[in-house]
């Protein structure tokens, strides 16, 4: 193990037992390949799956799985809708899902989740809803604080997100947040959650490998 793999490994571990704390179920793993396997060791066969715009669950090809896997498992995939009307019905029956898969837009060292949304149905699915929500984030997400996430969020995370969207915001052209009040914008709400109302219900998969934006 390298010394950046013991330091990764070692700031999980501090950052796991605060999560804990909060209600949140939480566990480390070196790369992406061991995420998607505990991952899927989390979500049992027959249940209804649907998830958020992720990169980082795309990247360890948990959402590939879920798609070509249907004798496994029911997914509400929200890129088949054809029409606004149609992303509304898919959005309403994730609420009512098994398992929710998404990532975070960054934690804290204390254990906080912070996430910036556009259209809000991301968040507010982890806020309630789905019977399970799993998380799947690099370490290269963490922040000393509530405040620093949101700053990391903005300035690291937006930009890119908007640019792999093809969206006409001022940081699409930039890179940088101009703290815009864009119809295009997706920094229309931004949630802490400091803790899960029901124990366990939220599990954190932390990987040492960089995932996502």
């Amino acid at each position: 193990m390298t010394p950046l793999q013991t330091s990764r490994r070692l700031q999980a571990e501090h950052v796991i037992k605060e999560m804990k704390k909060r209600n949140f179920e939480a566990s480390y793993c070196e790369t992406g390949k061991e995420a998607l396997e505990k991952a899927l060791s989390l979500m049992e066969k027959g249940t209804v799956v649907a998830s958020g715009g992720s990169t980082s669950i795309g990247e360890i090809g948990l959402l590939d799985y879920v798609k070509t896997h249907p004798e496994e498992y029911t997914y509400l995939d929200r890129s088949t809708a054809k029409s606004p009307e149609a992303a509304r019905e898919l959005h309403a029956k994730s609420v009512l899902a098994d398992y929710y898969l998404m990532s975070t837009n960054a934690f804290t060292t204390d254990g906080q989740l912070v996430n910036i949304d556009g259209n809000g149905n991301r968040v507010s699915c982890l806020c309630f809803g789905p019977k399970q929500v799993i998380i799947v984030a690099g370490m290269n997400k963490m922040a000393p604080s509530v405040e620093a996430a949101y700053e990391r969020v903005r300035q690291q995370a937006c930009p890119p997100n908007c640019i792999r969207l093809n969206l006409d915001t001022p940081c699409s052209k930039t890179g940088f947040c101009k703290e815009c009040l864009s119809d295009s914008s997706i920094c229309s709400s931004f949630v802490t959650t400091r803790m899960s109302k029901h124990p366990g219900r939220i599990h954190v998969i932390l990987v040492g490998e960089p995932l996502g934006f």
